[in-house]
């Protein structure tokens, strides 16, 4: 017998896979500007980190736990399909300070 997984959880992964896609089109620009597209994937790092700042300002958690989340909660946000672009110093930059901003909250 194949066992196939709840209705809800499929139901959450397609909507998920929906958010995804309709992310990525809306920060990629017709002009293809890895700039502007750059921008909007740390505008929605931002948001991940401040939907979470409650987790991140906890005193409950280490600073382990914090970074973990940090790097499973926040960081894919802003890095998707980083690997698929060029990246020129001023964007590598951008991002650099991204990081070291969001490290210094945690």
């Amino acid at each position: 017998m194949v066992k196939t997984e709840p209705p809800v959880l499929m139901a959450r992964q397609s909507q998920t896979l929906y958010l995804l896609q309709h992310i990525c089109r809306k920060y990629v620009h017709i002009n293809n500007s890895i700039e502007e597209e750059i921008k909007g994937r740390i505008s929605l790092g931002n948001k991940a980190f401040y939907a979470n700042q409650d987790l991140f300002k906890s005193k409950l958690l280490t600073k382990n736990s914090k970074l973990r989340m940090y790097k499973t909660l926040v960081r894919p946000v802003v890095t998707y399909a980083c690997e698929t672009r060029v990246l020129k110093e001023n964007i590598k930059t951008k991002l650099r300070v991204f990081e070291r901003k969001v490290l210094r909250r945690i």
